[in-house]
């Protein structure tokens, strides 16, 4: 017998004859914000991402002035009048990436959080997480007061990233390095 199956017996053991409870899960599944675009603008812009909203015709005209002359991983599935870019599937593509450009499943305005689940026009996961630079498209109608609606959105069975802000870390002295584990710069644009 395992260390594992030992352990396992001995709190069936224990537990033998113990009466059944269930556990009330009343978690509270939404809430009421007035401006949820505003909330999740004020909230991402609180993790140090860089926030645009900008009307939804206007989206591709501020991208393209975003992207200048970056060289982009630009995902399929997204808008044809958004900038192209490389593919970003090789090493090489990603090593020679400036940033990437993607959309998102979507959003969570109580958190500033960001949800892609490698959809349509949000890449794969290394796409997203090599580049230095991200720029993320956020629809208004793609932001959720709080986690549990994004749950209830989300497929769990998908490659779920989350995004609260550029990718940072802090050392035993609290000392901030961003861009450890992703993008050192997060930019967004939330379309209305």
């Amino acid at each position: 017998m395992s260390a594992r199956e030992e352990i396992l017996a001995k709190v069936r053991r224990a537990v033998a004859g113990a009466p059944e409870t269930s556990v009330p899960r009343g978690y509270r599944m939404s809430n009421q914000v007035s401006d949820l675009v505003g909330l999740f603008a004020e909230r991402v812009d609180d993790y140090r991402a860089v926030v645009h909203v900008v009307p939804a015709a206007e989206v591709p005209g501020r991208l393209a002035e975003l992207v200048g002359e970056r060289r982009m991983i630009v995902p399929e599935g997204l808008p044809a009048d958004w900038p192209r870019g490389i593919g970003g599937t090789s090493v090489a593509e990603l090593d020679a990436a400036d940033g990437v450009l993607t959309g998102c499943a979507v959003a969570i305005a109580e958190t500033g959080t960001i949800v892609l689940d490698t959809g349509p026009g949000q890449g794969r996961r290394a796409q997203t997480l090599v580049p230095d630079y991200h720029l993320c498209v956020v629809r208004a109608d793609q932001i959720v007061s709080g986690v549990p609606e994004a749950v209830a959105r989300l497929d769990p069975a998908r490659p779920l990233t989350w995004i609260s802000g550029p990718s940072a870390t802090s050392d035993i002295e609290l000392n901030r390095v961003e861009g450890v584990h992703g993008p050192r710069t997060l930019e967004v644009v939330i379309s209305t």
